[in-house]
């Protein structure tokens, strides 16, 4: 029986997927968490086999999650869950150290194939989130896109400041200062040649990085 955590901060879709993974009868959900900091202490306390982690989540948001587990618990394979199958998504996320990524639209379908390959030892990834990875390696340093100049940690600030969080907010969700998270906004706004929170907040909602 393979020992999933289960991190959604919608509890209806923690319920659905619940009955996805154990309907296979060879996956137990033995954990679940609503937010990253709990998905994180979760992990670090129930030792599950897999990970299933949404990427939006309130506080330390998954992309935190996969990285700060490679560095605590890196035998834990983490599946990335999300809405999103942008490039962007996809490439961080691999980045980050994850050993899968599903989109909730496919997940009924793939969610039990992803936990066990990646169980198993290997990658799994959705037709788009594998054509998305391609497209970055192909492209290289070649035409590359505002996002692509963004830190990991810039791009996790982006996100923060445009669904309206403070920078105390930002600051305490990732144990810095409040000076750093001015300094990353700063750098964010010079690199995507913005001017204020509110185009920040536009461009995010365009480069499909926050859910509307």
């Amino acid at each position: 029986m393979i020992k999933v955590l289960l991190a959604d901060d919608h509890s209806i879709v923690r319920e659905g997927l619940r009955r996805v993974l154990e309907d296979s009868n060879e996956i137990k959900v033995i954990a679940e968490a609503a937010d990253g900091e709990n998905a994180f202490d979760e992990a670090m306390d129930k030792r599950p086999d897999v990970a299933v982690i949404d990427i939006s989540m309130p506080g330390m948001d998954g992309l935190e999650v996969v990285t700060r587990l490679k560095s605590y618990c890196p035998k834990i394979p983490v599946l990335i869950l999300t809405m999103h199958d942008e490039e962007q998504y996809v490439v961080r996320a691999i980045e980050a150290g994850a050993m899968g990524y599903v989109t909730k639209q496919s997940a009924p379908e793939q969610l039990v194939q992803a936990v066990k390959k990646v169980y198993a030892g290997g990658r799994y990834l959705t037709e788009k989130a594998s054509e998305a990875l391609a497209l970055r390696v192909i492209r290289g340093n070649k035409s590359q896109t505002l996002l692509d100049s963004l830190s990991m940690r810039e791009l996790q600030v982006l996100r923060k400041l445009a669904i309206g969080k403070t920078n105390r907010e930002i600051a305490m969700s990732y144990n810095i200062s409040v000076k750093t998270v001015d300094t990353y906004r700063a750098r964010i706004l010079k690199k995507l040649n913005l001017r204020n929170n509110a185009e920040m907040s536009r461009f995010a909602i365009q480069h499909k990085l926050v859910e509307v």
